[in-house]
């Protein structure tokens, strides 16, 4: 692949992080709704207009400052709110309301390799506008690999956090989720230290060998494509 600006992955980034990160909280406000809570829907959530979703610094300051220093990036979006006192049976259904973000990523990941595969089917046709839609849906299915693993780590308050307060007894649960306030400093030590990094690596491995068998596109056209979107502009 050739090598790309930053002005490139900027417009190659933008909608798979803004949609991949504003459809995970869109989900949780959505399922949360189906369950009993309107918290979501009364506060204009359920929706995809990812205007609704922006954090200024999450969505978009720390994504191109992690683009431009670093080739990586990540974000979040404004946390979609919900109560848990108002689902029908709150320690299950806040169990399955947290699923429900990476679970879209998941989907989302899927829909990106599509796009994949249809943009490397009309290649010949379309030429440049292939190979942007081609970086994109690469780009689509990292972040969304990413967002989905990283939710799922058993820390509050991340999804996995959640999940795993729901699935406790009530005295284990308070105790895990006293450490809620630290959850995201460890995140970062875990980010520093590597830790991070060795979780997140397999579960691209193991997209890489899925690309193969979903679409036919090999591992190694998945990771040089991914070289070339995080690689220094």
């Amino acid at each position: 692949m050739d090598e790309l600006t930053l002005a490139n992955k900027i417009a190659i980034w933008i909608l798979p992080v803004v949609f991949g990160i504003t459809v995970h909280e869109a989900a949780h406000g959505w399922v949360a709704n189906r369950f009993g809570d309107p918290t979501a829907r009364l506060a204009g959530r359920l929706t995809l207009n990812p205007l609704k979703h922006v954090d200024p610094v999450g969505t978009v300051v720390v994504p191109l400052l992690l683009l431009f220093f670093s080739g990586f990036i990540l974000g979040w979006a404004k946390p979609v709110p919900v109560d848990a006192r108002r689902l029908n049976n709150p320690r299950r259904d806040m169990a399955i309301v947290a699923l429900a973000g990476p679970g879209s990523n998941i989907l989302m990941a899927l829909l990106w390799a599509l796009v994949v595969k249809l943009a490397l089917f009309y290649h010949s046709a379309l030429s440049g506008a292939a190979v942007l839609l081609v970086f994109m849906g690469v780009a689509g299915v990292f972040i969304n690999t990413i967002l989905c693993v990283l939710n799922l780590l058993p820390l509050p308050p991340l999804d996995g956090g959640r999940i795993l307060i729901s699935l406790l007894p009530p005295r284990w649960a308070s105790v895990v989720g006293r450490m809620e306030p630290f959850g995201l400093v460890i995140i970062l030590i875990l980010l520093l230290t590597g830790v991070l990094g060795r979780i997140l690596y397999p579960a691209l491995d193991f997209v890489g060998l899925s690309l193969n068998f979903l679409i036919g596109v090999s591992p190694d056209f998945f990771f040089s494509t991914l070289a070339a979107l995080l690689g220094a502009g």
